[in-house]
């Protein structure tokens, strides 16, 4: 297992779309996928995606749930999967190739200033993605204008950090290090995890009807409390800051309590965390 204060970027080079999260995307893509996988049914459940329609997925990543609801819209239907990172969408156009979707395309750009015109588009999806927009407000006034009347917008952000996942993973970190979580000012997973924050969001932007549900789902990882670890510190950009504080002679510690941790959550073959998560919607 890699040590995170010698193998992953420094602090310059962290980002969304650093190539070090791009090597860990395409490493544990298969994994990852299935623990995801009931959040992202989760969401195209809640968004409801109908025959023939136009979709967008935003902040769509390696492509979910945009490769699933391209599975749901049919032929006739067209789904746009939207990300910062080119090489992150080149692996969700690798993963809607294998499954022979002619109906997918990507489109790399910026949430906030959306390449597409007036009402292009009868439904918009956001999978963990919305909590990471520098002005969320000001990118959903984006997605407003892109989407026709009456089309919604549907939303899955992270529930509170107090989850068996975090706490398991970057919850033992921070027990031993202290200091802030995540940096002042940075990237937040949990941005919305305080109920209707996300909701006043919306209405800001101009959405109407909102709703918002706080739901406990499956996240599962078919693999090893070892596998789940190193692709926790993989992935977690968010929290590089903290764990780049980490002494030296303090990990083994870490690893040893961290490990424990998971391996509370082990049910055969299988990690079973279950997860918080907020869905939220609005319509134009």
């Amino acid at each position: 297992m890699t040590t995170p204060s010698k193998a992953e970027p420094s602090k310059g080079e962290a980002g969304w779309g650093s190539r070090y999260r791009l090597i860990a995307s395409d490493k544990w893509k298969a994994k990852s996928a299935v623990m995801g996988k009931a959040v992202t049914e989760s969401l195209v459940e809640y968004a409801q995606p109908k025959p023939g329609m136009r979709v967008l997925d935003l902040a769509s990543g390696t492509g979910e749930p945009a490769i699933s609801i391209a599975m749901r819209v049919g032929t006739q239907g067209r789904v746009t999967a939207l990300d910062l990172s080119a090489d992150l969408l080149e692996i969700a156009e690798g993963r809607a190739r294998e499954r022979g979707l002619n109906n997918f395309c990507t489109q790399q750009a910026d949430a906030q200033a959306l390449p597409f015109d007036d009402n292009s588009f009868d439904l918009a999806t956001c999978r963990f993605g919305v909590m990471f927009f520098a002005d969320p407000v000001l990118a959903l006034r984006e997605l407003h204008r892109v989407l026709t009347a009456g089309a919604r917008a549907c939303f899955a952000a992270w529930g509170p950090f107090d989850q068996p996942y975090w706490q398991s993973t970057m919850g033992v970190v921070h027990r031993y290090v202290g200091g802030p979580l995540l940096q002042p000012g940075g990237a937040d997973p949990f941005r919305f995890a305080q109920p209707e924050s996300l909701s006043a969001v919306l209405r800001s932007a101009g959405l109407r009807a909102v709703e918002e549900e706080t739901k406990t789902v499956s996240w599962t990882w078919p693999g090893t409390p070892e596998e789940v670890w190193e692709q926790a510190q993989a992935v977690a950009v968010p929290f590089r800051p903290m764990l780049d504080r980490v002494p030296e002679d303090m990990w083994p510690r870490i690893h040893k309590e961290v490990l424990a941790a998971i391996g509370a959550h082990v049910r055969g073959a299988n990690i079973e965390f279950g997860a918080s998560v907020v869905l939220a919607s609005g319509s134009k």
